[in-house]
């Protein structure tokens, strides 16, 4: 009989004391029904051996169907791989779910494309191009180091070049990013937003007159200038209503009431869309010159261009009548307007928006009708909710300016 038994083989008396026997293996309670499983991989030499296992649906019969915990299913302990599970389950997500993250850029662009300008759309879909090493990746398999290295290594190819990601290119994708997993979080593809766990330095510093109002100077050589250019008349109209660009491009024939004396348009926010906007007296005009030429044309949009081989014209309804867009309004008014009339070359799109608050705080505007007329959010509930604005006390704030 060998020293190293502990019992007699033939009738089972006992030959070592408790003792001196190694201690059993402490055994781990049972998990409860649908909470997962950890079983410890043996005869391999791993790091991590213990394998954590959630259920991703059951069987005809009922039984089970497990699948690896994502994003990462090994551990270097019992208690880890536990934790982990207990983490899942707080927040469970649909492992079988296979949406890809060009997938989910897609969906959440559909309902984007409806609230904001044709380029701020650009700006994402130029975002997205740089982001093509996580397209095809599953929405629960991306994680901070996927998009760090997209925004760090992004390139694309462009007019067969390989381009990477300047600095506002770099600032876009991080603020995409952010977007789109706020979008997936909401529809419960994953638990948390990783893009909002962690911030760039890209080094692209904005100019800090980004937006510079016109002065009372330039308003002048616009208005005495209203025939040398066929969007000077825009610009005046933008600066004595406020719209964004992008939504003053968007307001439509339907929307636009000359008897009244308003019109009614907006993106972006949800304080800004459909709101209405008296016609200044000092632009009225102007609106009523376009309408007609717009009725004349049968352009379904207030301002609106005549595609002729390739160009675009003004002031003629020869041609293809198509939309004036925003990128097409932002490019004439800085190569064209600005040197034809020597105005500030800081100019931009949005200066004729800013132009309109500055007159109304300088002319001691309401500062609820300020926000109301450019789409600003009103913090205050009363205002906001339960007090009742009417036109009329818009013309009337409106009209403060002269």
């Amino acid at each position: 009989m060998s020293d190293k038994a502990a019992a007699c083989p033939h009738c089972g008396y006992p030959l070592k004391s408790k003792s001196s026997l190694p201690p059993k293996k402490k055994k781990h309670m049972r998990l409860p029904n649908g909470f997962g499983q950890i079983s410890e991989v043996r005869g391999r030499n791993l790091r991590k051996p213990f394998r954590a296992m959630v259920t991703a649906g059951r069987t005809d019969e009922g039984k089970p169907i497990v699948c690896p915990l994502r994003p990462v299913a090994y551990f270097e302990t019992y208690n880890e791989a536990y934790e982990a599970l207990m983490k899942y389950n707080a927040h469970p997500f649909d492992l079988s779910n296979k949406t890809t993250m060009q997938d989910l850029f897609d969906m959440w662009l559909t309902t984007k494309e409806k609230k904001v300008d044709s380029s701020t759309i650009s700006r994402y879909k130029r975002a997205w191009a740089y982001s093509s090493s996580i397209h095809n990746m599953l929405v629960r398999d991306v994680h901070i180091s996927h998009l760090q290295n997209c925004i760090e290594n992004g390139t694309i190819v462009y007019a067969g070049e390989t381009r990477h990601a300047q600095n506002n290119n770099k600032d876009s994708m991080k603020n995409l990013y952010n977007l789109l997993f706020d979008y997936a979080v909401s529809r419960e593809l994953v638990d948390k937003n990783y893009a909002r766990m962690f911030t760039i330095d890209s080094g692209y510093v904005r100019k800090p007159n980004s937006h510079i109002p016109y002065t009372e100077a330039e308003l002048d050589l616009l208005w005495a200038n209203i025939d040398k250019h066929p969007i000077i008349d825009m610009i005046l109209i933008q600066c004595y209503s406020g719209w964004r660009p992008g939504e003053l491009c968007d307001l439509k024939m339907k929307d636009v009431d000359m008897d009244v004396g308003t019109f009614t348009g907006g993106l972006k926010t949800k304080a800004g869309i459909n709101r209405t906007v008296p016609i200044h007296p000092r632009i009225y005009n102007l609106v009523k010159a376009r309408y007609e030429k717009a009725l004349e044309a049968g352009s379904p949009y207030l301002f609106f261009t005549i595609r002729q081989r390739g160009f675009h014209h003004q002031n003629t309804v020869k041609g293809e009548v198509t939309q004036m867009r925003y990128a097409s309004f932002s490019v004439q008014l800085v190569n064209e307007v600005v040197p034809l009339l020597s105005l500030n070359s800081e100019h931009k799109g949005h200066d004729g928006r800013i132009t309109f608050v500055t007159m109304a705080k300088k002319y001691n505007m309401d500062e609820y009708a300020i926000k109301r007329l450019v789409g600003h959010h009103i913090k205050d509930l009363t205002e906001r909710v339960y007090t009742q604005r009417s036109i009329d006390w818009l013309k009337n704030e409106i009209e403060k300016i002269p």
